[in-house]
Formats: C-alpha cells, structure tokens, sequence
C-alpha cells in the first residue's frame, strides 16, 4: 500500500495543501472546523506526521509532559485516568501529544522538570495537585518554558491556571444536607498543604457559619485520597457518642466518600436515610452505587481543554489575555440518594437532579 501523504490528506478534506502544513504545524491561522476537518481526514487515511522532521524544522517535540505523584498499590483515580485522557486528546487536537508519567515518591519532583527541560523532551508543562507553598511554581517560573497548573497556590504567586470552585461547591453541599434535615454535619478533609484541599474545607467551614452553628474540631477528619482512608476516617469520627456524632458527611472526593458509605454500612447505618454523604468529582461509577452518591461534579473536560489552550498560547510565544489567564470554574451538585433521607420508590440517576451552584 502506498503511503499516505500530505496531498492525499488534502484531496480527502477538501482544502489545500499549504492549509493542511498549517494545521500539522500548529498554525492559529486556520478556522477550528477546517482544523478539525484536516484532523478527521487524516485519521481515515491513517496519515502519521513526521515528527522527527517537524522537530528538526521547528526546535520543537510536539509533546506537553504532565507527571504525578503515583497512587498507593491497588488504588486507582477515575479522575485522573479522566483528566489524562482529556487533555490527551486536546492535545492531540492542536498537533500534541501527552507525554504523562509518574513521579515516584523518593524522587525530587524539581528534578525531574530539569531533566525533562534541560534534555528539551517537552516544549511545556501541566501542574497538577498544587499545594499552597509550591516549589514547582517558584522554579518553572525562572526558568524560560512554557507551564499551566491544574489549581492555585498562594495568591502572591502569578502564574497561568485553571482550577474548580472547590469552596462555593462544598459551602453547597452544606447547605443541601441541611436542607435535607442533616443538623450535624461532619467532614472527611485532606491532609494540610493542599491548595484545593484547603479550598473546600473553607467551603465547609462557611456553610457551617452559614447554619448558625459552631465548629467542632471532632467533626474535621483529615484522611489521603483513597477509599481505605476514608473508610477508616469515617469509623473515626463515627465512634463519637451518639448524641453528638455528625448525622452527614461530607467528602472531598468521590474515593473518600467510597470508603464512607462502607464504614457506615459496617456500623450498621444506611447512607442517606440514616447519615447524609456527599462527595466531590462525579467519578464514572457514582451513580451505580447502593446508595447512588451524591455528589460535586467537576468539569474535568472542560478543564483540560482550557489549559492545553493555555499552554498552546505560550508555546506559540503569545500572552494569554488577561481574563483567559487564570480561570475558575464551579463544580455541579449532582443529587442523588446518598443525601436523601426519605427512601426512594425508584432508582434515581445522574441526570434525575442536577443542582447548578
């Protein structure tokens, strides 16, 4: 079979061929339903760009790196499986491709960004799990490559991100439960250090102040990522007297919320009817727990579509305008029965009720 080329891939989209280099080569100069077209036409045809010479030509790889700190053994993230794809695929989009990998736990992460600049395997960065004093930021900030981040750090820190109203979700989740009827609401939160983290207890924290009611340190559990965790955190904070122990929880992931239910199960308590549980994420599967989770969803799509736009910006040697610069985006409350004390008649599904912030 003859190989496919660049004038085939032409001929099949119906455009010319200088119009075809421009979209293989990233071009802004090209309308995004030519692009797209362009795009389609060469994956029927099965054309494959050379990229070597595309390299050689412009100084460039073509690949955005995106690394994280690897997940304990036999605990997976739908999320970032999620998020991976999606940006992934928006990369592809512009001509890229994801170079994504994890960083080990014994390593340096600083590290690893130099040996990814100084040896020029990727032309810019995505950021991911920021915390609120980020090393990351203070060293890809000196030196000259191009780096968007998935959440905030400290307000003194300028810097390109996109990230998700983790506060004004949370703060909503509150106030669902105690529209439930929940008067004692509890949270499972993570670790300190964690920007987004830190953003969603304060969500808690103000729609407690909001109640009309006082803070109780016992009710902030903090626990890492992973259902296990929140399992344990939830037959933690469970175990206080039952006069005084929360009659909801709400979670900062999906995961967490996971191990929840399970622990209520264990304790003999049914989530909703007995204790409220809210996640946060809409991971794949919520909905086909027993009981369906409600839940915060996060735009994870939309996420990555926006900071490979980022990124892409930069990478052309562009300035991001200013309100396309740092955006932040609010979470869905998907409610579903985990946070409904009456017992339902009917399944109820992820798209029965959806509550915008």
């Amino acid at each position: 079979m003859a190989k496919v080329g660049i004038r085939d891939v032409a001929k099949e989209a119906g455009v010319s061929i200088a119009t075809v280099s421009y979209v293989l080569n990233n071009s802004r100069n090209v309308r995004p339903q030519t692009r797209e077209r362009v795009i389609e036409a060469a994956t029927r045809l099965g054309y494959h760009a050379d990229v070597n010479a595309r390299s050689l030509q412009s100084r460039r790889s073509y690949l955005l790196g995106y690394s994280w700190r690897p997940l304990p053994v036999n605990v997976s993230s739908p999320i970032l499986d999620q998020f991976i794809h999606c940006m992934g695929m928006a990369a592809y989009q512009r001509g890229y491709h994801l170079l994504a990998f994890p960083t080990p736990s014994d390593k340096d992460e600083i590290q690893v960004y130099q040996e990814l600049v100084s040896s020029r395997r990727v032309d810019g960065i995505v950021l991911g799990a920021t915390n609120t004093i980020d090393p990351r930021i203070t060293y890809l900030s000196t030196i000259d490559i191009p780096f968007v981040a998935f959440g905030q750090t400290s307000p003194e820190e300028d810097f390109p991100w996109v990230d998700v109203d983790g506060r004004k979700g949370v703060r909503q989740a509150v106030e669902h439960l105690a529209s439930q009827g929940f008067d004692r609401i509890g949270i499972l939160a993570w670790p300190e250090g964690s920007r987004s983290g830190q953003e969603r207890l304060q969500g808690y924290l103000d729609g407690i102040y909001e109640m009309g009611q006082p803070v109780r340190e016992e009710w902030i559990v903090r626990v890492n990522h992973n259902a296990e965790e929140g399992f344990q955190g939830a037959m933690r904070i469970m175990s206080l007297p039952a006069d005084i122990r929360p009659t909801a929880l709400v979670c900062v992931s999906d995961l967490i919320a996971v191990g929840a239910m399970n622990a209520l199960y264990h304790l003999g308590l049914r989530p909703g009817q007995d204790v409220g549980v809210v996640g946060f994420d809409d991971m794949p599967l919520a909905d086909l727990l027993v009981p369906p989770l409600t839940t915060l969803r996060q735009p994870i799509d939309q996420v990555a579509t926006l900071i490979v736009d980022q990124l892409m910006t930069l990478i052309e040697g562009e300035e991001i305008p200013a309100e396309k610069r740092q955006i932040s985006l609010e979470p869905t409350l998907v409610v579903r029965a985990s946070s409904l004390k009456q017992p339902l008649q009917f399944p109820i599904s992820s798209t029965q009720k959806e509550t915008a912030p």
